[in-house]
């Protein structure tokens, strides 16, 4: 059975314009406006409230919000390990990108786990590198144990994914200083071209042969919908040219989402307020929510 998560938080964002919050704050019920939810037919639906939106810059870090941020992550991963540990599918619907570090504590806690990161960006950046200091553009940097002690030692947990463990997929900012990280990490790293050249079901193989290899006890996938190209989905916060189709992203989520490991899913940065009408989320529900209402159920 799949629980949903809603997790409508925004804090690792900084405006879009003065005095303006980011619109993902409610992304989880605009999906639900328009059929989303009543298409998955979830056993449950768990609704944790995100503090008030803050363009706090955290001094000690160079975070926004870090403290919101690491105490989010802890009432995250609570939720997370019961669902898991009822032995549900978790679909956690954002957002920005920082929920990731709550849903990968809560799954170190279970024990050991993998990551399918699907994103435009690599989000592995440190904060002296952030024009923003925001906590959406670091979050896989983040999970793996790279960055300040508040945010990546939650309990004693850094790291909370293992680098060996991760395939960041789909980024197509290509400037030589953001991408050196994890080019220097022991992530696996499939830039778009090498995605295409490789084959997004190529890709996905590896993975799921590493998840089989080094026996994890599952896998949590994160699709950042600004993997899509931007004529497709242009409701998104740091747009790039170009991008993956329909198609290519239903090729990666049919394996992943099929197989026995699979743990959960979180949707993140689709922004309402920049699809007023709701054209590009009915779009989005049309192609992947099929995909994920035909999640098997163990």
């Amino acid at each position: 059975m799949i629980e949903i998560i809603e997790s409508p938080f925004n804090l690792g964002l900084k405006e879009p314009e003065p005095g303006k919050e980011p619109g993902v704050r409610k992304l989880p019920f605009w999906l639900k406006k328009h059929g989303f939810h009543d298409l998955i037919s979830p056993k449950a639906i768990h609704n944790l409230e995100a503090p008030a939106y803050s363009m706090y810059l955290d001094p000690e870090t160079g975070i926004r919000n870090a403290d919101a941020i690491a105490a989010y992550a802890g009432k995250q991963a609570g939720i997370l390990s019961e669902v898991v540990k009822q032995g549900s599918k978790a679909l956690v619907l954002g957002g920005d990108c920082s929920i990731l570090i709550g849903n990968m504590l809560g799954l170190k806690k279970l024990g050991k786990y993998g990551l399918f990161y699907m994103d435009g960006h690599t989000d592995y950046m440190l904060p002296e590198l952030s024009q923003t200091g925001g906590a959406a553009g670091m979050d896989l940097a983040i999970a793996a144990g790279k960055g300040p002690h508040k945010l990546t030692d939650i309990d004693g947990q850094n790291p909370y994914v293992q680098e060996k463990y991760i395939w960041c997929v789909g980024n197509r900012e290509y400037d030589e200083d953001y991408v050196r990280p994890i080019k220097e990490s022991a992530i696996h790293y499939f830039d778009l071209n090498r995605l295409r050249e490789s084959g997004p079901e190529n890709c996905v193989e590896t993975f799921l042969e590493m998840v089989i290899e080094e026996e994890l006890d599952g896998f949590w996938v994160h699709f950042d919908v600004d993997i899509l190209n931007n004529d497709i989905m242009p409701a998104v916060d740091s747009p790039e040219p170009g991008g993956l189709s329909y198609e290519e992203v239903a090729k990666m989520l049919k394996k992943l989402l099929k197989h026995e490991k699979f743990t959960g899913l979180q949707i993140t940065i689709l922004d309402p307020d920049l699809d007023r009408d709701g054209r590009y989320t009915r779009e989005f529900i049309d192609h992947i929510g099929p995909l994920i209402r035909e999640i098997p159920v163990q």
